[in-house]
């Protein structure tokens, strides 16, 4: 047993089940022993290897995208450049340096990091410098806003409900008569979505509010948004899973060790964008987006220079059995601008 799972027993024993989101947010952000708070998790040393991390083209066409958003929006100037969930900087990294295709754009950029974890806030602030950390993305400043947030939205709390012969019922996390951390169901809730016996639906109400919010700020002050992440479509079933040590594992097995995340419903995404008064793409498959904006022109290039890795990372980033077609991107940006390069209005 972790030393999470026994303080997590102990609260189960003394108040009785808890939903999986207050179980994902004890055992990726607890202070003392939280995932994220302990650990670096990215790379081959650690957990699992994010789109930054396999090449710097991945970065370099996500900050192309933005450079001619900003461009097409009258280059305002300053605006805040955000990333949520930045990790190790590897993405603002490559973001900034692609900036440079705009001219004046990098100046007028004002960074901001939306970290909770203080020991990644550190590796930020040793990778890329001075920067502005937030604690969560309402602190972000009135002003245009231009963000890529990349694998950040899945490692977000979700709920899980699950239709029974008496209706939806929530899955919650209880004790087995051993003292082992279990799944259960907990009451009947008045959950607006069909289902047949068994179905499993999950929701994000922190995904949802985070979209919202971003597009109230860019449908008001100008900006866009790139959100990439694993998910689909309004889609049912159990996706609630951990990685550790590269591999998956039984969610309950290794509180505080195993990195904990869900597939993106794409459609409460578009949902939210759409309250905020911004306009809002379809998902567009990772692979697709990186080739329309030249990823295979850009990789070939850096083989010519003496890159050995950039065709196999291209491979890695776009083919449709690896993260090519798993990962899938939307955009959001002001009702009347030029679309996000890549992407097309949701009608």
């Amino acid at each position: 047993m972790t030393p999470l799972a026994g303080i997590i027993a102990a609260r189960i024993r003394a108040t009785g089940p808890i939903s999986l989101a207050d179980y994902m947010q004890i055992c990726l952000l607890d202070s003392r022993h939280g995932y994220y708070a302990t650990r670096d998790p990215f790379g081959q040393a650690g957990d699992f290897v994010t789109a930054p991390e396999v090449h710097q083209m991945f970065g370099e066409i996500c900050g192309l995208a933005l450079a001619q958003a900003w461009m097409d929006q009258g280059r305002p100037a300053p605006f805040t450049l955000a990333e949520p969930g930045p990790g190790r900087g590897t993405l603002m990294a490559d973001l900034l340096r692609a900036l440079r295709v705009a001219p004046g754009m990098r100046k007028a950029a004002e960074i901001a990091l939306i970290e909770a974890s203080p020991h990644l806030r550190q590796v930020q602030t040793a990778r890329l410098g001075h920067v502005r950390h937030l604690e969560a993305v309402k602190d972000m400043p009135d002003k245009p806003l231009f963000m890529v947030a990349n694998e950040f939205i899945d490692a977000l709390p979700i709920r899980q409900f699950q239709m029974t012969g008496q209706g939806w019922r929530e899955r919650m996390i209880g004790l087995s008569e051993a003292g082992a951390l279990t799944l259960g169901l907990g009451q009947v809730v008045p959950l607006s979505r069909d289902g047949r016996p068994g179905d499993i639906v999950e929701d994000c109400a922190e995904g949802a509010a985070f979209t919202e919010t971003i597009s109230r700020r860019i449908a008001a002050d100008g900006g866009a948004a790139i959100i990439i992440d694993y998910g689909g479509w309004n889609g049912f079933g159990d996706t609630f899973q951990a990685l550790r040590n590269h591999k998956t594992e039984d969610p309950l097995a290794h509180p505080g060790e195993a990195d904990l995340t869900a597939h993106v419903d794409f459609a409460s995404l578009a949902a939210a964008a759409l309250r905020g008064g911004a306009a809002v793409s379809r998902p567009v498959r990772q692979g697709d987006w990186l080739l329309t904006l030249g990823a295979e022109a850009r990789a070939r290039r850096l083989e010519a220079a003496g890159d050995a890795s950039a065709m196999a990372a291209l491979h890695r980033l776009t083919h449709p059995s690896e993260m090519g077609h798993l990962f899938k991107a939307i955009a959001i940006w002001p009702k009347g601008a030029p679309a996000v390069p890549g992407f097309a209005a949701l009608e």
